[in-house]
């Protein structure tokens, strides 16, 4: 499948955009067209890299800073993003048809297993993995077109037993389920719902499961092709659920692991 700008006039928001998969993703999109709101909640001068390197290739990006996971945070979203879309198109900030793709990236981890589970720890997990998504979606409605699309992007870890990350697991869950129910409520609009589960990716997020040779060949060895997934793996998934030949699909979980643990 060919889908070389076939985003052009689509205006996307990526959450967790300044690195790992989220900063893959937005590369991905703005590469095949789309006006890309790249998200950020701390590390600004991540998102502006990711921002220019988007620009030198010729495509559109703008910055969308806010933490998520804290009092207001959608609303810091979605007013940024605003700004940027009035910015880059003059369309009125927070108007229909200013929005046509939302991709549910950003995330957090490190719970433990439960019996070293911290209460603040779990509630944040929960607010930035779980709650965030549920509201942004609900704020995004307002601003997307029919026929949008919403991609969560959930784990591995939802579907396969990792007790030394139940909280995380949880969280992620809560996402597949969240899919499931979005999906038939906002087909009657031609909106898609996915979810797509990485494996192992090679991102800031998992490097010390690859702190040495060993533990990174035995991570690679899960996979069916004995190797760590990059971030242009998940990417080009989003993509192609991002654009129209993805239109029959949704309510779907799509293993994007590598066929890790086969």
């Amino acid at each position: 499948m060919n889908t070389k700008r076939a985003l052009t006039d689509k205006i996307a928001l990526v959450t967790g955009a300044g690195r790992g998969i989220g900063r893959g993703i937005a590369e991905r999109l703005a590469d095949d067209g789309a006006l890309v709101g790249v998200h950020y909640g701390r590390s600004e001068a991540a998102a502006l890299d990711v921002i220019a390197g988007i620009r030198d290739r010729g495509g559109r990006a703008f910055p969308v800073g806010a933490e998520l996971g804290v009092p207001g945070d959608v609303d810091a979203v979605f007013a940024a993003f605003d700004a940027g879309v009035r910015e880059q198109t003059g369309a009125a900030g927070g108007a229909e048809g200013t929005l046509d793709i939302l991709v549910n990236n950003a995330g957090v981890s490190g719970s433990g297993p439960i019996g070293k589970a911290d209460p603040e720890v779990f509630d944040r997990m929960i607010a930035v993995n779980a709650k965030a998504p549920f509201f942004l979606v609900q704020g995004a409605l307002a601003r997307m077109r029919d026929g949008g699309r919403v991609v969560n992007i959930s784990s591995l870890a939802s579907r396969r037993a990792f007790p030394e990350s139940v909280a995380y697991a949880m969280s992620k869950g809560a996402l597949d389920t969240m899919t499931l129910a979005l999906a038939k409520e906002l087909a009657g609009r031609g909106i898609t719902v996915n979810t797509v589960s990485p494996g192992f990716i090679e991102t800031d997020m998992n490097a010390r499961r690859r702190a040495t040779p060993e533990a990174r060949a035995a991570l690679a060895a899960r996979s069916a092709f004995d190797r760590i997934g990059r971030p242009s793996d998940v990417a080009d998934v989003v993509a192609f659920l991002a654009s129209d030949d993805s239109r029959w699909i949704t309510g779907q979980y799509l293993d994007v692991s590598g066929g890790t643990d086969l």
